[in-house]
């Protein structure tokens, strides 16, 4: 039997597995790194991040990736040489964390690289009918491995699209496996560069859940942050979007977009929400000369309004009173002020953060991937039946060391 299989197979067999959790989200913030010891699968899964960091990228690095994210036309060889560099900058990380943590290479099972997303385009968007969902991260999940020697799984969103998904959002299947709770009606929301949430359902049947992207939540704040104010990458606790007053009129121009009129679930990413997408309703406004603060309260009210708005359909799609939801926030819009007191006038329900279920809500999704590349090597056997937009599979493609 080849060493690595045997490995593999050994690792699959550990009651506990130590699993190393990558995630670089559209914010390009950096690289969140997770440190799991994860024993179980399944609903019997239980996990413990043992060390968290998050590696700021450097302006040069997020600059080399802005030159092909979510653009129609680039460089090709430039997106091919960025595939092996953020492969390479990853292990860098990787090796420096394990390093500053003392714990040597062979102590960790498992590395689940998320990789960088440079396009995500479901069907609705591109709208070319011979063609599937696409999405596309890069970041070589080969060189990952040569370089830290540890097996690691990548490429994990491939498989959700084989199996008839699109791609996004993949947080149900950690929120399913970690934070479903009898008699407890749960909407994990995520406030990343886009906003998403799984519905938990009291009962614990997995038919029962669901999930979707719900829009921009941070992504179109960060941009015009960063337009009006190259210095800052995002408005820091609100404090610009709370100077300014809402414009309506932009607001409903906003909302009129396609993607709010499609039916859930849906996917989205920056493709959409960038600065076009902003720039265009301004001009359609004629409101070029807008302040920064209104501009950024307006779009922060449009990520209040549109998360409220989705979360709205799955409680109207139950008997269930709003007030009996619970809504665990993470990601970084958990620390804006502003957007989080819109969504609670908005939303009767009991708001709580992903720290209060033991989870830093920095790191869930991390934890999500080193969850994922549990489930492959260790598990695999949960069944979401015909919930829309959920296949039923275990997801990461392999690479060994040598």
């Amino acid at each position: 039997m080849n060493k690595n299989i045997s490995a593999l197979y050994t690792i699959a067999q550990k009651e506990t597995r130590k699993i190393l959790g990558l995630m670089s989200g559209t914010s390009l913030d950096g690289l969140d790194i997770a440190l799991c010891a994860v024993s179980g699968s399944g609903e019997n899964t239980n996990v413990k991040i043992l060390e968290f960091e998050t590696i700021s990228y450097s302006e040069d690095i997020k600059n080399e990736i802005r030159k092909v994210f979510a653009q129609k036309t680039i460089d090709f060889q430039h997106l091919a040489l960025l595939n092996e560099w953020i492969g390479i900058l990853h292990s860098e990380m990787i090796n420096d964390c394990l390093s500053k943590w003392n714990i040597s290479s062979s102590e960790v099972d498992l590395i689940a690289s998320h990789g960088q997303t440079v396009l995500h385009a479901p069907k609705f968007l591109h709208q070319q009918e011979k063609f599937p969902n696409a999405t596309l991260q890069i970041g070589d999940g080969d060189h990952i491995a040569v370089k830290t020697g540890i097996i690691t799984l990548s490429d994990f969103r491939q498989k959700h699209v084989a199996a008839g998904g699109e791609g996004a959002p993949l947080a149900v299947y950690g929120d399913y496996l970690l934070f479903g709770k009898k008699g407890e009606n749960r909407i994990m929301l995520n406030m990343g560069g886009i906003g998403n949430y799984t519905y938990l359902p009291a009962s614990l049947n997995a038919e029962e859940v669901f999930v979707t992207d719900t829009g921009t939540a941070n992504t179109l704040i960060d941009i015009f942050t960063k337009h009006y104010f190259p210095e800052k990458s995002y408005d820091k606790d609100a404090k610009i979007a709370q100077q300014g007053t809402v414009n309506q009129e932009l607001l409903s121009e906003f909302k009129k977009d396609n993607f709010f009129q499609k039916s859930f679930p849906k996917s989205i990413g920056q493709e959409l929400f960038n600065f076009d997408f902003g720039q265009s309703a301004l001009v359609k406004c004629g409101l070029e000369n807008i302040s920064a603060s209104d501009l950024l309260a307006t779009l922060t009210r449009l990520s209040a309004e549109t998360i409220a708005e989705a979360i709205y359909f799955t409680i109207k799609n139950t008997s269930i009173p709003a007030e009996d939801f619970h809504i665990y926030m993470s990601g970084g819009g958990t620390n804006n002020p502003l957007l989080v007191k819109w969504l609670k006038e908005l939303l009767p329900c009991q708001f709580h953060t992903s720290d209060d279920l033991g989870i830093l809500s920095d790191a869930k999704e991390a934890v999500l991937f080193a969850l994922l590349a549990n489930e492959t090597v260790s598990g695999g056997d949960y069944n979401f039946g015909n919930s829309k937009g959920i296949p039923s599979v275990t997801m990461g493609k392999i690479s060994f060391p040598d």
